[in-house]
């Protein structure tokens, strides 16, 4: 957010230093000097002469001190009308307290008795100069050194002896060190002490890179001491600085303490960031020492327009600013509703929507600080103040980021590079028929874009967020507006709808909701109802996942975790690598990826005897509704005295129902079937059976193998096949069944 300091440095400097160089000290002296030299003439230049006198010379003396000393070469007086012309003159007054060395040179004067005007006959020059050793010196002793004269070129000037006052239509042109120019016509008044430049007062500064005042007329009173141009107006190269009036006021000694502009206060800086600022009012201060600027104060409606490829507006009622020395600007001080606005880049420079931002900082009062005079360095704000992020989209969620007071660092060009914000602070964002999103901290801390717009926003120190019913808590804090991404760091923790997530990082996207965890990931989902036709997860026990990471789609409440995942709820359990969760639903997909999926459930017998049941393979889903566990890839299921093997199996449970919740905790989880294909194997301590496809019941404890043709193999008593093979794990006896066509049944008991 670039500020231009150089601009605005000089907009001060020249409205205010150099209107006391070059009005103050001409005017003021000529309104002085002028006046007083030729209201003397008339009295001193002998009336009753009627004749020629050569080298003729009159003093005036006060108290031993000569006052003034007129010199003529030559005076001649006309019999008719009494006129009496004065040639090759020479005007040198001194002042009362011998401070003085000015004087006026003119080739011709005139005065006519009847009028009582003193006129000079064309050109008339005057120096003025000072001499503060003068009464410490010989009486009329010219100063040692010349100090910078004031020069004055004008023609025609008449003065009236009856009423003290002097003016002249023609030009008045003035040279000093430090500027020069001229104003079309004067006019002094003895009786108010006003001295008038009628028109197209003009000012040239020498020193200030060709700056030029122009006004329409100025007028110099004693009391008040002041002068007060009318729409006055600076250029400097493409700059351009306007108001309708502005007046300076006069200390003692002749230099300006103070310029006053009033009446639409206006200034145009052209170039690659156009500036336009205006104002009610400026008061500028000033120094004794070659009228030094002390400070500025502009009030009423001040605003500060910078267009270019990084647009930015700056408001307030009221701002101050204080200088150093050689006019730099040390501090600004903006006070009352302020605002500084970073508009968004205009299309097609936006490189990025991260960059699309209007950003806008609101405070009762903003102090900017500057580096050596030549950038902005810092800024501070006062209390309540306000940070607003607003994206171009117009779906878009508004940020407003609140803190007890802001810190700004600048980069050495004067945009904005960073924000830090003490406690306690705040950022809310908003969407029209939404809840805010809200996070807290301690402090925060803003990083811009080089170009423009924020690039981040880091809160620090018990960090809190509530999207609704998302809330979250941690450490650390990092948010992008670009991608609108929250993530969390310092023992984070997420809850929503009965959902309790910790890892070591978690990232939250502010507008889906969504969530990535990674690192010692754990889940706990609680607030669950009994689901009275599940089974494996039917309980209103909490559900609980580890796992390295975990990403969570919240409009679905489906969950991934990834990394040696281990779900549970009481005592059932499933293990692998890859586990999606659907709350909603209590439905698991595991994969293994190349690492086997385990699951743990309980098998009970006639006498109610519970043994679990540890069923691998590289691919589970499991939906709860249905109570069934669908696995695939090398599925491998462990009793207590038997291993079935297959390439997929259906295991069933039994609904929990509508039994007690003692009946219905005990069947959690609890096989009641396995329907396995595909290389199906059962393996017994002291049998094994093979074939295509098997139905065991858990309650019976009853295997049916089919296909293949299925066979048993007992190592005492040999093999037997059929089409099909009936057997129960804790009897001997096996059931063979032949083909339809030809039925045999068989039965085979075997002493032990």
């Amino acid at each position: 957010m670039p500020l231009q300091v150089s601009r605005l440095r000089r907009w001060f400097a020249l409205a205010a230093v150099v209107l006391t160089l070059a009005v103050a000290g001409v005017y003021l002296r000529v309104r002085r000097g002028v006046p007083d030299a030729l209201k003397q003439v008339p009295g001193k230049i002998g009336l009753n002469i009627q004749q020629t006198a050569q080298g003729f010379k009159v003093s005036r003396s006060d108290q031993g001190r000569t006052l003034f000393t007129i010199e003529a070469k030559k005076a001649v007086q006309f019999k008719q009308g009494g006129h009496v012309e004065l040639h090759d003159v020479t005007i040198t007054l001194y002042g009362r307290e011998s401070d003085r060395f000015d004087q006026i040179y003119g080739d011709n004067f005139q005065y006519d008795p009847q009028s009582g005007n003193v006129t000079a006959l064309g050109e008339v020059r005057i120096d003025l100069e000072a001499n503060p050793q003068g009464i410490l010196k010989p009486d009329q002793a010219a100063p040692t050194d010349l100090k910078n004269p004031i020069q004055m070129v004008t023609r025609d000037l008449v003065f009236n002896q009856k009423t003290g006052n002097a003016f002249t239509n023609a030009q008045v042109d003035f040279t000093m060190p430090q500027a020069s120019g001229s104003a079309v016509g004067v006019h002094y008044t003895e009786k108010d002490g006003l001295l008038r430049l009628d028109s197209k007062v003009h000012f040239v500064l020498t020193n200030q890179g060709g700056a030029v005042i122009d006004a329409a007329h100025a007028v110099i009173t004693k009391q008040p001491r002041q002068i007060v141009l009318d729409a006055p107006r600076l250029v400097r190269g493409s700059q351009v600085v306007t108001s309708q009036q502005a007046t300076l006021f006069i200390r003692d000694n002749n230099t300006v303490e103070r310029v006053l502009a009033t009446g639409g206060v206006q200034a145009k800086m052209a170039g690659s960031s156009p500036l336009h600022a205006h104002s009610r009012e400026a008061n500028f201060e000033l120094a004794e020492d070659r009228g030094r600027l002390l400070s500025a104060t502009f009030t009423g409606d001040t605003e500060v327009d910078i267009a270019g490829d990084q647009p930015t507006q700056a408001n307030a009622e009221r701002v101050f600013v204080t200088f150093a020395g050689n006019n730099r600007i040390e501090k600004i001080r903006a006070e009352q509703n302020v605002r500084l606005k970073q508009l968004p880049k205009p299309a097609p420079a936006a490189a990025s929507t991260s960059e699309s931002q209007l950003v806008e900082v609101r405070a009762p009062a903003i102090d900017f600080l500057f580096a050596r005079g030549k950038h902005l360095d810092h800024a501070e704000t006062s209390s309540d103040a306000q940070i607003l992020i607003q994206p171009t989209s117009p779906n878009a969620a508004n940020t407003t980021v609140t803190a007890g007071q802001f810190n700004a660092r600048f980069d050495n060009q004067g945009r904005l590079s960073s924000i830090h914000g003490a406690p306690p602070a705040k950022i809310v964002s908003s969407v029209p028929g939404q809840p805010d999103r809200v996070s807290t901290s301690q402090v925060l801390d803003v990083s811009f874009h080089p170009d423009a717009g924020i690039a981040s926003i880091v809160q620090q120190g018990n960090v809190s967020y509530a999207d609704g019913e998302l809330q979250a808590h941690a450490d650390r804090a990092s948010y992008s507006p670009g991608d609108q991404v929250l993530t969390l760091t310092g023992s984070p923790r997420v809850m929503d709808r009965g959902m309790a997530t910790t890892a070591r990082s978690m990232r939250v996207n502010r507008v889906t909701g969504d969530a990535v965890a990674e690192g010692d990931v754990k889940t706990t989902y609680s607030d669950l109802r009994p689901q009275p036709g599940g089974a494996l997860l039917a309980a209103a026990s909490p559900i609980h996942v580890t796992s390295r990471t975990m990403a969570l789609h919240r409009t679905t409440a489906v969950a991934l975790y990834t990394g040696n995942v281990r779900l549970w709820q009481d005592a059932n359990v499933v293990q692998a690598p890859r586990i999606e969760f659907d709350r909603d639903h209590r439905s698991v997909i595991a994969e293994g990826n190349g690492d086997p999926v385990s699951t743990v459930l309980v098998q009970v017998d006639k006498r109610g005897n519970a043994t679990p049941v540890t069923i691998t393979s590289k691919r589970l889903t499991y939906t709860d509704d249905q109570h069934r566990a669908h696995l695939e890839g090398g599925v491998v299921a462990r009793g207590a005295d038997a291993t079935v093997t297959a390439a997929v199996a259906d295991a069933y449970l039994v609904p929990r129902g509508p039994a007690s919740a003692e009946k219905a905790a005990a069947a959690q989880g609890q096989l009641d079937r396995i329907v396995a294909e595909g290389n199906v194997v059962v393996q017994e301590p002291t049998r094994r059976a093979a074939g295509n496809r098997l139905v065991y019941t858990a309650g019976e404890d009853k295997f049916v193998m089919t296909g293949g043709p299925p066979s048993i193999f007992d190592a005492e008593h040999g093999k037997i096949t059929g089409d099909s093979l009936t057997f129960y794990k804790h009897d001997d006896r096996v059931l063979v069944e032949g083909r339809e066509t030809s039925p045999t049944v068989t039965t085979t008991r075997v002493a032990r």
